[in-house]
């Protein structure tokens, strides 16, 4: 089993850690800070590293049961099994992406509060992304507002908080499920949530930043029709 530090700890950069097992193309390790992806958000690059000689891209990550794989790009000469390795994230990317993960709720929270508008989709790249939601019209004008708003609330710095919680005490929160088709795996026992204090509190297994003023700024690139009720909004995520 993978110690995935990223789930409750998302600033951890890298770890020492023993190689459990290998594929040939693979290595999953007893810990790990690698976000496997899901929910939209890339999974993690960076690298395997034993001492200072030795060095094996990781290209991406997966989760299987409970193992989290790491795929490198030199599959020669894996490191051997009950070896220590330390486990590194390419960390410019891994930040970029939290906050733009973050850019995504605050933005969905807006949305939620001022127009009770589902999620019906949603993807991210390091510092931009696109969501879906249930609206029947959209304009320039409510994109504008929408984008003041979102701005608003990132310059709020408003907390943001992770939390597990047995499922029953998550499925009693109203409205904790934003996305039009409830996603979770059946039988369930532990929900993950991602509060923006004051604005938004979902179930969520992504990585994020601690406070919303972190994201920097949100800029809207440009919004369309996906359907009779079903709208896209696309946005960059900038330095403030």
């Amino acid at each position: 089993m993978s110690d995935a530090i990223c789930y409750r700890d998302a600033y951890v950069r890298s770890v020492l850690a023993r190689v459990v097992e290998t594929d040939g193309a693979a290595v999953t390790t007893d810990a790990t800070p690698f976000y496997p992806g899901g929910g939209g958000q890339p999974a993690d690059t960076g690298w395997l590293r034993v001492g200072e000689d030795r060095a094996w891209r990781v290209s991406s990550a997966r989760k299987v049961g409970s193992e989290i794989w790491h795929e490198l790009e030199d599959a020669a000469e894996l490191p051997a099994v009950g070896a220590t390795v330390t486990v590194e994230l390419d960390w410019d990317r891994r930040h970029a992406l939290m906050r733009t993960h973050s850019a995504l709720h605050v933005l969905c929270g807006v949305i939620w509060r001022d127009h009770q508008a589902s999620v019906t989709g949603g993807n991210m790249e390091p510092l931009s992304g696109r969501m879906d939601f249930e609206f029947k019209t959209m304009h320039g004008d409510l994109v504008a507002e929408i984008e003041r708003r979102v701005n608003e609330e990132i310059g709020a710095d408003r907390e943001i908080r992770v939390a597990v919680l047995p499922r029953d005490e998550a499925f009693a929160i109203p409205d904790l499920i934003r996305t039009k088709i409830n996603l979770l795996p059946a039988g369930i026992e532990e929900v993950r949530t991602i509060e923006i204090v004051g604005l938004d509190l979902q179930a969520d297994g992504g990585t994020h930043v601690a406070r919303t003023g972190e994201i920097g700024q949100v800029r809207v690139t440009g919004y369309e029709s996906k359907g009779r009720i079903n709208k896209r909004i696309r946005i960059e995520v900038l330095d403030a």
